[in-house]
């Protein structure tokens, strides 16, 4: 595939990024349908961004404190570090900011999230200890397009891990962690090649819990 022909992906995270590094690990293979060409941080102590930079992979930081409580005026600068890299797909990493649906509405379709459960159960956060508490047998990973709603978006791609007797909150975390950077690779695939698409579940491919 020429490089010419990529979509072209921005990355928004807010710590560590071990799902971006997960995305550029992916990104390097000629045959992947997608260039990470800009990671964006609202954090500047965000570890991601130094991974980013070692990646040889551009960086901009929207530090949303200095906006205070003015969302829209966070998003527009952001925006504006989108369009200059001319991005096409906008992939959320560990990004802890609640979009609003003006930005969520400019970037439908091409907007997608990991998320730590297998949607729609344990929406929001602490989505481990919730699993846990409620005995389930199974747990793992989601991503999804965002839409206005949290964690609401239409499922891409699902894997799912056994919860075992013997699980913390950390020995599960770790599982599915493995499983997003699994999925979220393979599903961003999907939607540079325009075979995930929005708007409804009817025209999404599905990967199933597996």
């Amino acid at each position: 595939m020429r490089q010419s022909l990529k979509k072209r992906v921005a990355v928004l995270i807010s710590g560590r990024g071990s799902n971006m590094t997960a995305l550029i690990e992916a990104a390097k293979a000629k045959d992947y349908p997608a260039e990470i060409v800009l990671v964006v941080s609202n954090r500047p102590d965000a570890l991601g961004l130094a991974r980013a930079r070692q990646a040889g992979i551009a960086t901009a930081l929207v530090d949303h404190t200095a906006f205070g409580k003015d969302r829209e005026a966070f998003e527009r600068a952001l925006d504006m570090e989108l369009e200059a890299k001319r991005v096409d797909i906008v992939c959320l990493a560990g990004f802890m900011r609640l979009l609003t649906p003006g930005f969520v509405d400019r970037w439908s379709g091409r907007m997608i999230n990991i998320h730590p459960a297998l949607l729609p159960r344990f929406k929001g956060l602490d989505t481990h200890r919730r699993a846990l508490q409620a005995g389930v047998e199974e747990h793992g990973a989601t991503v999804h397009f965002v839409s206005a709603g949290m964690d609401e978006g239409p499922v891409i791609l699902q894997k799912s891990v056994p919860v075992l007797g013997s699980d913390t909150e950390a020995s599960l975390a770790a599982r599915v962690l493995e499983v997003e950077h699994q999925i979220y690779p393979q599903a961003l695939r999907l939607v540079a090649e325009g075979r995930a698409r929005m708007p409804g579940p009817a025209s999404t491919v599905r990967g199933g819990a597996q």
